[in-house]
């Protein structure tokens, strides 16, 4: 899992013998120690993100099922008072515009 890790981050076999020398040299006997202490706390990291998880997917599994029984309560018209939505109708104007008018002069005057 951690060479998958490494791979994934662009580290190839050069680098990761390069972290090692330099670990061995940082920690030197307490490397088995210290290795040991960060394995327990990615385990720790890993069963705090599924419990999450878990926790997120049963949250997100119960708003569906009260969703769908409440979709299912209102699917009947009978149930309640619905009315249509209407819009305004549209009225044609009570006179055609004159073909003498020019929108451009007031009372459709031509002074050219």
């Amino acid at each position: 899992m951690t060479s998958t890790v490494l791979f994934a981050i662009g580290m190839g076999p050069g680098e990761m013998v390069i972290v090692a020398i330099i670990a061995v040299m940082l920690f030197g006997k307490r490397l088995p120690e210290v290795a040991r202490s960060l394995g327990k706390q990615y385990g720790q990291f890993r069963k705090g993100l599924t419990d999450m998880q878990s926790e997120f997917r049963g949250a997100m599994y119960e708003v569906e099922n009260q969703s769908s029984t409440s979709s299912n309560r209102y699917s009947h018209r009978d149930d309640f008072d619905y009315q249509e939505p209407t819009a305004p109708r549209f009225e044609l104007p009570a006179q055609p515009p004159s073909p003498m008018s020019d929108p451009a002069t007031p009372n459709g005057d031509r002074t050219s």
